[in-house]
């Protein structure tokens, strides 16, 4: 009798025990659960993708969506997160950022570069990327700042406003309110990389970070920052962008004589001198024929998802009161294709932008924005001079065949730091083929990509996923075959 007793009560128990596991999946369906040191944590639950159209089997979630980062303007930025392919638990969280200004960087640098789903040139199609970034970090998307992408905002005075300090602020924001939805992310180690006019976003952000940890409640563990071929200081940006072009043979000797004589990049508008700007409209007229982002190339020139058939553009604006821009990243071809997938009512209904009726216009960069920025800083070294005493880790990279910021010019803007080298310059490898150079600085590791251009991951896809493991290992690149 006291044997059957005990089997009722264990079978009861274990009825109750299944109900209420039954229960809490029916009413966490919708959301993800994972137990940390602190206990149960929820993620997003309203965020996680499914359905995405077209998306090559993978063991790993990604989550995409909204964050307010101004509740009276109702100003929201549009992320994609991809968890790492391996033990998310454990690796760190990386944000990557696109330049521009005004240029998405779901559109580059998820679309083309390094996210794991590329969009094919159909516009319909996703590959695997088995070089995706997520196979050594939990890899964060930003359209940022509003009117990039599926950004937004429902103040239309915020538009008028746009600019490095508008951008560096809202990104803050964008983190601090990111981590309320993914809690689980907010004291992983922290590392924030892009490319082009990112390379004014990332230090700026950084140094926001950085100034403000000082308050235990908003601390974020930012351990590094890392930059590809990025827009550094202005004056040396473009003289390294001119003397890159008569090196390789795009202006001629004279071009580039008239322009060392008329051209002080480092005055306040160098484009007052008529002579100059003159003979500088040269170079970019000279840029037109071929691809400015990768000089050895050809141009988009070919049909493809709906492509008008237009060549490289070089897009420059001007202005008396700071540098003209260049726009960095801006090509036809990756407009036409990657507009045609993230304008499909299917697509954005799975990336919860819209409920697949009322569709949002997407573009892969706003000339709007690129031709009404505000505020650029003329140059972020003083800001590498201050993330380097804090001891963050500072990589930078650069293809080079890229004219835009070209090898050079990230050079010269290196050596105005004045930083003690640690270890002479000498080649890298991967694969056992020379990959590139680097250089160790006190406090800065310098690589390039040999035959890489602009998007060095589109180029060289591997080498750039061994550079990037090499960052977050914190080890030098491998200099022996």
């Amino acid at each position: 009798m006291g044997f059957g007793l005990k089997v009722i009560v264990s079978f009861t128990l274990v009825v109750v025990t299944l109900t209420l596991s039954v229960n809490l999946v029916v009413s966490t369906r919708n959301r993800q659960w994972r137990r940390d040191k602190k206990g149960l944590k929820s993620i997003a639950n309203d965020a996680l993708v499914i359905d995405f159209p077209g998306q090559p089997s993978a063991d790993f979630k990604h989550y995409a969506g909204y964050v307010t980062v101004n509740e009276n303007n109702g100003r929201a930025l549009f992320y994609w997160f991809y968890e790492a392919m391996t033990l998310p638990n454990e690796k760190p969280l990386v944000l990557w950022l696109n330049g521009g200004p005004g240029c998405s960087s779901v559109g580059y640098g998820a679309t083309q570069e390094i996210g794991p789903f590329l969009v094919d040139t159909d516009g319909h199609t996703l590959n695997f990327n088995p070089h995706s970034w997520n196979k050594e970090a939990n890899m964060l998307f930003l359209e940022s700042p509003v009117g990039v992408g599926f950004s937004y905002s429902n103040t239309t005075s915020d538009y008028s406003k746009l600019g490095d300090n508008f951008t560096a602020n809202d990104a803050y924001n964008f983190m601090h309110k990111w981590f309320v939805k993914f809690p689980l992310y907010k004291n992983r180690n922290f590392y924030i990389a892009g490319e082009s006019y990112a390379g004014k976003y990332v230090p700026e952000l950084a140094e926001l970070i950085h100034d403000r940890n000082n308050d235990p409640s908003l601390f974020i563990d930012l351990k590094g920052i890392l930059l590809g071929n990025p827009e550094t200081s202005d004056a040396e940006d473009w003289r390294g962008l001119v003397d890159y072009a008569w090196s390789h043979a795009v202006i001629s000797d004279e071009t580039h004589n008239i322009i060392n004589k008329t051209c002080d990049f480092n005055s306040k508008n160098p484009w007052s001198n008529e002579e100059c700007s003159d003979a500088v409209g040269v170079v970019l007229d000279q840029y037109k024929h071929i691809d400015i982002y990768s000089i050895y190339t050809s141009v988009c020139i070919t049909d493809s998802a709906g492509s008008n058939g237009k060549s490289m553009q070089v897009m420059m604006k001007s202005t008396s009161k700071m540098m003209p821009r260049i726009m960095g990243g801006f090509d036809p071809c990756l407009d036409d294709y990657a507009k045609t997938f993230y304008n499909r009512p299917d697509v954005q209904k799975a990336l919860h932008v819209s409920d697949g009726d009322r569709i949002r216009n997407w573009s892969i960069c706003n000339e709007t924005i690129f031709n009404d920025w505000l505020d650029s800083k003329t140059t972020v070294i003083p800001i590498y001079k201050k993330l380097i005493a804090a001891g963050l880790r500072v990589w930078i990279y650069s293809g080079d065949t890229d004219g835009r910021v070209p090898v050079l010019s990230t050079r010269y803007s290196l050596s105005t730091l004045g930083l003690p080298i640690t270890k002479a310059w000498r080649p890298w490898y991967h694969q056992k083929q020379v990959s590139g150079w680097f250089q160790e600085y006190e406090g800065l590791t310098f690589a390039t990509f040999r035959g890489a251009g602009h998007a060095v991951p589109c180029f060289k896809p591997s080498n750039s996923l061994a550079l990037f493991s090499s960052f977050l290992l914190g080890e030098p690149l491998p200099d022996e075959q």
